[in-house]
């Protein structure tokens, strides 16, 4: 298989058990080695007091990103730290679009970027993911 091929099916088999980001509406854009992209609607439920879309859903979107592109090697990877800056909020009815990148790897550890921009092209949030392989595959 080429690492394109071993992305999607690893993709494929981490959707089939995640029961968490379909729930959330998320859609899987697109996924390379090392690369994921997702997006997700803001629904009324999502929304706070404010008016504005509650950041834990923001954050969730580029953790499933990150999930996604630290699993595209079929080596088990699970998140070690990961932090989020907001930067602008999201708004009832936006779609979200987050878009992960491996951007350093160093024996068990990597280091993933994460962009999650608003419709309109507007950077809502950055988030920065270590991740961790752990024993195990995805696909056979």
């Amino acid at each position: 298989m080429t690492p394109q091929q071993i992305a999607e099916a690893c993709a494929a088999a981490m959707w089939a058990e995640d029961r968490a980001s379909p729930g959330l509406g998320m859609v899987i854009v697109a996924v390379g080695p090392g690369t994921a992209t997702l997006t997700m609607t803001i629904r009324p439920d999502m929304v706070n007091g404010h008016g504005i879309a509650h950041g834990g859903f923001t954050y969730a979107l580029a953790d499933s990103a990150f999930a996604f592109a630290c699993n595209s090697f079929n080596r088990r990877a699970v998140a070690q730290t990961n932090a989020i800056t907001y930067l602008r909020p999201a708004k009832l009815g936006n779609v979200l679009t987050a878009t992960a990148t491996r951007t350093a790897e160093a024996g068990r550890s990597g280091i993933y970027d994460v962009i999650v921009r608003d419709g309109d092209g507007g950077d809502v949030a950055t988030f920065r993911g270590q991740s961790r392989t752990i024993e195990g595959t995805l696909i056979p």
